[in-house]
């Protein structure tokens, strides 16, 4: 486990670009469709 927690911070950058590759795209299509479901619905 010692191995593994010294590689890891080395590889936090990485991981939470990956997650903002990821998670930006995602929340920016959800917030678009729930915009377009109120407007579909008039809510």
């Amino acid at each position: 486990m010692a191995a593994s927690e010294q590689g890891g911070s080395r590889r936090t950058p990485l991981l939470v670009f990956v997650w903002l590759w990821v998670g930006l795209p995602f929340a920016y299509g959800l917030f678009e469709l729930v915009r377009k479901v109120i407007q579909l619905f008039g809510i």
